[in-house]
């Protein structure tokens, strides 16, 4: 049986546990629970269910305390099962409709939203800046620089052409690149340059053959080539500083590493990345990211359209214990908001 599979009365004082550990942030004991929950349980029974969801890997028990906190684990059952979202309250939706103005242009616009997100949630809101429609592939040739260093000569589109450095894990010949050119343009004239890689890695499943390595080759030029390509994108992040007020974000060592993965970006957009393929609202809680830079922290998105297509991704980023039913909606009607006025530009 999955471990996320629990009773009713263990899901309603699990719920219980995380609303009274967000709303506190102090660990939540039996006598709490059995007065919040509203349920006739003795505490010999209310303690049998927190060993059993303490050793699902639920909740935990802090040693300085008799209390249960819920793990990244716990959360992700409450977000995905136990949450009840409250509608916005008339005052916050007030506020994001006056903040975004059909008046400001699409830049602005933006910068208004992530300000705007931050300024609701008192945590750090980001913007993925409205990104372009798709690099088509109509040819590609790779020449070796001194170093892991490889020059990339691409035509897209229709007679665009781009040049650009990118740094490879490992030294490769120019035969080699040749051979991961050829095949390119011999396969994938044509394609989306941002769908290359998932089809390469499809057609690996499927062949066993020589070709294998060549396209593993090219699997490698496609993330680089990628990569460099994100370093022309960009999103705008307000109220980073707000994650200091936070009692569990104070360790400063990892304040840091956070606010340097807000100065590179990169992490960042990979995370947005995710989000802008996925379809509506995501949550990343912890180690869920991908990123040990964001174990700590939660993330929630949500992608915003310009007409009937997605371009680009809006939300915020703050600490695991955060109120996911306030959160989670400001950041669904900024999106909608934000697509509505763009859709108008």
């Amino acid at each position: 049986m999955d471990d996320s599979i629990i009773n009713d009365r263990a899901q309603s004082l699990l719920k219980t546990l995380v609303e009274r550990y967000i709303q506190d942030g102090q660990p939540v004991g039996s006598r709490t629970l059995a007065s919040d929950s509203g349920m006739t349980l003795s505490p010999a029974t209310i303690r049998n269910v927190m060993a059993d969801l303490e050793e699902r890997g639920l909740i935990d028990s802090p040693h300085t305390s008799a209390g249960r906190i819920p793990t990244a684990k716990g959360y992700r059952v409450f977000v995905d099962s136990l949450l009840t979202i409250k509608p916005l309250e008339q005052c916050t939706l007030n506020s994001i409709q006056q903040e975004l103005s059909c008046e400001d242009e699409g830049d602005v616009l933006i910068e208004r939203a992530s300000s705007l997100l931050s300024g609701v949630t008192q945590m750090a809101g980001v913007v993925m800046l409205p990104r372009k429609g798709g690099a088509i592939l109509r040819h590609i040739e790779f020449l070796p620089l001194s170093g892991n260093r490889v020059l990339v000569i691409m035509v897209v589109n229709e007679q665009e052409v781009q040049n650009r450095v990118i740094h490879t894990g490992r030294t490769y010949t120019e035969t080699e690149l040749l051979q991961t050119a050829n095949f390119l343009n011999a396969e994938y004239i044509g394609h989306d340059l941002g769908h290359i890689r998932s089809k390469l890695l499809d057609s690996m499943q499927q062949s066993r053959d020589a070709m294998t390595q060549i396209m593993q080759t090219a699997v490698e030029m496609t993330d680089q080539v990628m990569e460099s390509s994100r370093q022309h994108d960009d999103f705008i992040m307000a109220g980073q500083t707000n994650l200091m007020s936070y009692a569990e974000m104070g360790d400063m060592d990892k304040l840091k590493q956070l606010f340097d993965a807000f100065n590179t970006k990169r992490d960042v957009l990979h995370i947005l990345d995710q989000s802008i393929h996925a379809e509506g609202m995501q949550v990343f809680i912890g180690e869920e990211s991908g990123y040990s830079v964001f174990d700590d922290c939660s993330v929630v998105t949500s992608p915003y359209k310009s007409g009937d297509q997605i371009v680009g991704v809006l939300g915020i980023i703050g600490p695991i214990r955060m109120a996911y039913d306030r959160v989670i909606p400001v950041v669904d009607m900024t999106a909608k908001l934000l697509g509505s006025l763009l859709s108008t530009k």
